[in-house]
């Protein structure tokens, strides 16, 4: 799939935390100070020819859905953070965020229990 704009990714947050809707729909729950209806509207259809929702027509209007899961969306995104910034190591990102001071000790010994229950 194409990658995302920034309001691209924006609007598929919106949409995966309360499912399919209409344009209307993401624009009252967007927060304030919201963009113009057209904008929404131009950036649903990006989102839709780019292939990350589908579009069931209602006389004029059209009902959005996402194609993907959002946990789906989250792996093939992170995957590709790691890859182009990390040299494909998630080794390399959580030293990354150690070294920037964004990851404590505990938070990392958290990870390691996670990793050694799988």
């Amino acid at each position: 799939m194409e990658k995302l704009t920034h309001q691209e990714e924006e609007m598929m947050l919106i949409i995966f935390q309360h499912g399919k809707g209409f344009i209307k729909d993401f624009l009252d729950r967007m927060p304030e100070p919201r963009p113009p209806y057209t904008t929404v509207a131009s950036i649903v259809k990006n989102l839709k020819r780019k292939g990350y929702l589908t579009a069931k027509a209602y006389g004029n209007t059209y009902e959005y859905s996402p194609t993907l899961e959002e946990s789906e969306y989250k792996s093939k995104y992170l995957s590709g953070v790691v890859r182009n910034y990390f040299e494909n190591s998630y080794k390399e990102m959580v030293s990354f965020f150690v070294e920037k001071q964004k990851i404590s000790a505990e938070e990392l010994k958290e990870i390691i229990q996670l990793i050694e229950k799988k």
